[in-house]
């Protein structure tokens, strides 16, 4: 019997033949749209995250244009449109701040207009998070485009990385191991090329969740902006999301648990961001998949890192693309028995059948499970009465040695007081000591931003200490490395147990036992909750109030509590 196809939701737009049908068409026809286009074709929304105060996504509009070539090859017709764009460079406090706001943006745009299927292009950190997010609540036919990593930085015959090589310049910067000049110089053979940071920090590990969700065409995560193969990518998923239409394959039919499960095996083996774990989450949530940290810590033990990459190592996006990209650490996740093989992907082939036969390049850029990278690098969920809800913490950017540590605290009220402190030659620090970080968590910034791997004091840096075990209720840069403890839940803000750390306490951190412990009697940090004052927000109007009074915590997702599940596609009333 041959497939019904489903009915068009924006039929009930332009498939009409009252005076709503006149109004609707007749204004889309003002810039030369022929009447044919309304014969019945899918509408396909484009959903582009361009600006020009994001400049990972600065090449977007050229992205667009094969998407809509796309779609029009494959019998569609394709609408673009604008939502907030969201850059860590530029943007303050934090672009995660918004992550939240510009899912709504998503979410309300996709919903209010007569669309039967979109394309989400995403790049910069939060423009991934935010788009899938907003996408999942409504429901439809939906496919991830990323804009793609820039290519390597070169300076002075070597590669450099977008912030792995700005926090380490830096570092050398204020232990005067290179001049300011040279510090410039390295800043125009940093960023050379469109598209996001080449290193696996966040754009790169959510552009790799992407592929690994399933969500994206095989291929997503790694070919560079600037390479012609990522506007092919494009024009095919301008195709393929007719196809998805037409087979009523909506987002959650692609989002399933089997999927995350996936993607935190190959957060794992690329040795990605700790972003991700609160991405995911967030994502799953609004999709209706119950995922938690425990299922990051259950599914990434045992997995090894495969790549070769900063900041866990010495290669670049580029390099991965070349060597084989996610196809071919895929394929080594699927032949050790760690995927999901039967995930349907957007192409309509299973994740499996994507990556089967995938080849790797360069043995040295990716590893083979059976000779890893770095072993049991998985993002490992410390708990504790220091973090009650957890933390965590990624083996992969640690110094081993420092994986089980017992350390007096050095305690840092906010990032302000850290700034104005840890310059300071007279600070009372030295390299066994834990540096805490408090307030920067989602309500205490707000926003999380990510911060959360400080800089270490400067009298340190000259003696040759290059990693220190630091704490915070903050989130890290993807790029950044160290072993630093992020995310600690309930934040200090909100009154968790973070607020009450004294310098001069012992912490004990093991990551081989997951625990994370204040040594202080409990009757001492009694008498502390008593004597503790919730912080004020720096503003009491517009979203930041929204936010503050309605943001979870970090192991739910920091989403908005208002915002968890989904409304599904249901077209609003008439507007006449």
């Amino acid at each position: 019997m041959a497939k019904k196809t489903p009915a068009l939701r924006s039929a009930q737009w332009f498939g009409r033949d009252d005076i709503y049908g006149f109004l609707y068409r007749s204004w889309v026809k003002n810039r030369g749209v022929p009447q044919d286009q309304f014969d019945g074709r899918p509408v396909i929304g484009i959903c582009n995250t361009h600006s020009e105060l994001v400049p990972c996504n600065s090449h977007f509009r050229a992205i667009a244009e094969h998407v809509k070539a796309g779609v029009l090859e494959a019998g569609g017709f394709p609408l673009e449109f604008p939502v907030m764009s969201l850059g860590e460079t530029l943007l303050r406090p934090t672009a995660m701040l918004y992550r939240n706001l510009a899912s709504m943006d998503v979410e309300e745009s996709i919903r209010a207009n007569p669309l039967d299927g979109v394309v989400l292009l995403v790049g910069c950190d939060k423009t991934t998070p935010a788009l899938l997010m907003g996408a999942s609540s409504v429901d439809l036919p939906s496919i991830a485009v990323s804009g793609g990593p820039m290519l390597s930085g070169k300076y002075r015959g070597t590669d450099i990385g977008s912030g792995t090589n700005t926090w380490s310049m830096s570092e050398d910067l204020r232990a005067g191991r290179i001049t300011l000049k040279e510090f410039h110089e390295a800043e125009s053979c940093m960023h050379r090329s469109h598209g996001h940071c080449m290193t696996m920090g966040t754009a790169s590990t959510m552009a790799s969740m992407v592929e690994a969700l399933g969500v994206g065409m095989p291929g997503n995560a790694a070919i560079p902006a600037v390479d012609a193969r990522r506007n092919v990518l494009a024009r095919m998923a301008g195709r393929r999301i007719v196809g998805l239409v037409g087979e009523n394959v909506t987002l959650s039919k692609i989002l399933t648990r089997q999927a995350f499960e996936n993607a935190i095996r190959a957060n794992a083996a690329i040795g990605g961001s700790t972003n991700a774990v609160i991405h995911l989450i967030a994502i799953a949530r609004r999709i209706g998949v119950d995922l938690r940290l425990e299922d990051w810590d259950r599914l990434g033990r045992g997995v090894h890192c495969l790549v070769n990459l900063m900041p866990s190592g010495k290669y670049l996006m580029e390099d991965f693309y070349y060597a084989g990209g996610l196809p071919a650490v895929l394929r080594e996740l699927g032949e050790a028995g760690l995927l999901h093989k039967d995930a349907l992907t957007v192409n309509g082939a299973t994740i499996w059948d994507n990556n089967r036969e995938a080849p790797c390049w360069n043995r040295d850029v990716i590893h083979a499970q059976k000779k890893p990278f770095k072993k049991n690098t998985g993002i490992a969920v410390l708990r504790g009465n220091l973090c009650p809800d957890g933390a965590i913490i990624k083996p992969s950017a640690a110094t081993p040695e420092l994986l089980r540590h017992r350390g007096r605290a050095v305690v840092f009220e906010s990032i302000e007081d850290f700034h104005r402190r840890i310059d300071d030659s007279a600070l009372d620090i030295d390299e066994t000591c834990v540096m805490v970080l408090k307030n920067c968590g989602p309500k205490g910034y707000p926003g999380m931003a990510e911060v959360g791997n400080m800089p270490l004091p400067p009298k340190l840096l000259k003696k040759g200490i290059t990693d220190m075990v630091r704490i915070s209720d903050a989130r890290m840069s993807g790029t950044a490395y160290g072993t630093v403890v992020l995310h600690a839940a309930p934040e200090a803000a909100a009154g968790g147990t973070l607020a009450l750390v004294e310098t001069g306490d012992l912490i004990e951190l093991d990551v081989a036992k997951r625990k994370l412990q204040l040594l202080v009697p409990e009757k001492t940090l009694a008498k502390r909750r008593a004597k503790w004052k919730k912080p004020k927000p720096p503003l009491t109007r517009g979203y930041w109030k929204l936010y503050v009074d309605h943001v979870l915590q970090a192991d739910q997702g920091a989403d908005l509590d208002f915002l968890v599940g989904k409304s599904g596609a249901f077209v609003p009333r008439d507007n006449h």
